[in-house]
């Protein structure tokens, strides 16, 4: 028999080393237990916020097609995930940032719907320009590539649905050129629906962002 076999039989009843052997193997399934516990609320708060937020984007959508119901209606535009797409042929020619005429009346059948929307969910418009993959043509004297053509073409979109009465307040501009393209480049089909400009109603900035202080 071992020193301390022989300690055991000698000094420590075999009910009480049992004891304590459960004693811990409880414990241990106790923290077990609460961790499970607190996974499954902080799994159930995830799923709800989840479905929260899916059921505000579905609203929004809607909302937002109602709201252009006119010109998706006659095809004018489309709208997928809350942007709204314009082919850049309606807009402008070939390599150029001149808004035609036909684009001009479009943008300006779209501010009253959007300054009602914009205004009930207190958002900004983002205008955005993209372009194909083409590089700009040579003898082209006005766009050294397509970053400063997609950012000229949402310039000049922002700038006559200002003056045709969008607040300036409520919407900016950027530009993306080639480098978000919705069909493949490889075609003239895919190149015509990557030529566009997007609107998208985005959340004001907040806690310190542009136009406001950090308190």
């Amino acid at each position: 028999m071992s020193e301390l076999d022989q300690e055991l039989s000698n000094d420590t009843p075999v009910w009480a080393v049992f004891g304590d052997l459960m004693a811990g193997l409880v414990g241990v399934f106790v923290l077990i237990l609460v961790w499970v516990v607190g996974y499954q609320v902080q799994l159930a708060s995830s799923l709800a916020e989840e479905t929260s937020r899916r059921e505000a984007e579905q609203e929004r959508r809607i909302v937002l097609e109602q709201a252009l119901a006119g010109p998706l209606a006659a095809g004018r535009i489309s709208l997928s995930d809350g942007r709204i797409g314009i082919s850049g042929s309606v807009l402008f020619g070939l390599n150029s940032a001149e808004l035609q005429p036909e684009g001009r009346e479009l943008l300006r059948s779209l501010i009253k719907p959007l300054q009602v929307y914009l205004a009930d969910r207190d958002e900004l418009l983002m205008v955005s320009g993209f372009t194909d993959d083409l590089p700009i043509q040579d003898g082209n004297l006005h766009f050294q590539d397509n970053w400063e053509l997609s950012a000229q073409r949402a310039l000049t979109v922002t700038r006559a649905l200002i003056t045709a009465g969008m607040p300036a307040e409520l919407v900016f501009a950027s530009a993306f050129g080639d480098q978000q393209p919705v069909a493949s480049n490889d075609e003239a089909g895919g190149r015509a629906r990557n030529r566009r400009v997007e609107m998208a109603p985005v959340p004001k900035m907040t806690g310190g962002g542009a136009g406001e202080s950090a308190e």
